[in-house]
């Protein structure tokens, strides 16, 4: 019951959480209805940054969700022609993770990270279709434990100013691993191959546990 009303926080909540609490500090100093404003928003930065344990199925049968947010988009479309696989057709799932959401990602599937690409780009609203094209991102291409390809993107949004990569080219994963965060209101794309989605636009997703497709 404690580590659900008070989750670990993820690293990079830290620094953050230690400024809002000195700000609240000095709001009191001068007013008390500021200093309850800065007394909400360290606790909004605190449940920002949480990082939860989470209950992975571990079965290469299915993808599990990158993020916490709602299902966007689920369609077919060509491969990220930044991976150079815009020759390529994939079914792909949307997640749009709003500034409540847990932003900790996580691989979709267990494999091997092939190749890990930065874009740097523009901020906006990670909810539009141009998100996935010209907003800041990173890409992972994964190799599934069945062979296929699998490319998971964190993509920055309106307000966030800063993707996390916690994750090397090489490494091995299992299903559910952490790979960084996104800070403050963001988005993941799945681009994947031989799997049938079980999920539906505006259906919530939760990182690690919600099962996105099924072989």
């Amino acid at each position: 019951m404690f580590s659900k009303i008070f989750p670990k926080i993820h690293a990079e909540g830290y620094k953050f959480l230690v400024i809002a609490g000195i700000i609240t500090i000095i709001f009191y100093v001068f007013n008390d209805f500021l200093g309850l404003i800065g007394f909400v928003l360290t606790i909004w930065v605190y449940y920002f940054f949480r990082d939860p344990e989470r209950v992975i199925i571990n079965d290469d049968n299915f993808l599990v969700s990158p993020a916490d947010g709602e299902v966007i988009k689920v369609e077919e479309v060509d491969g990220p022609k930044e991976l150079n696989l815009e020759n390529k057709r994939f079914k792909k799932i949307s997640i749009f993770m709003n500034v409540f959401d847990c932003h900790v990602n996580r691989s979709p599937c267990g494999g091997k990270i092939e190749e890990i690409l930065y874009k740097p780009g523009k901020f906006f609203n990670a909810s539009l279709d141009k998100a996935s094209e010209d907003n800041e991102r990173n890409y992972f291409k994964l190799k599934d434990n069945q062979n296929n390809d699998i490319v998971l993107v964190q993509i920055a949004g309106l307000v966030a100013r800063r993707i996390v990569c916690e994750a090397n080219k090489d490494q091995e994963l299992n299903q559910g691993d952490r790979v960084g965060m996104i800070r403050f209101g963001s988005r993941a794309d799945v681009y994947y191959e031989n799997y049938e989605p079980l999920v539906k636009v505006g259906q919530i997703a939760v990182s690690g546990e919600t099962l996105l497709a099924k072989k």
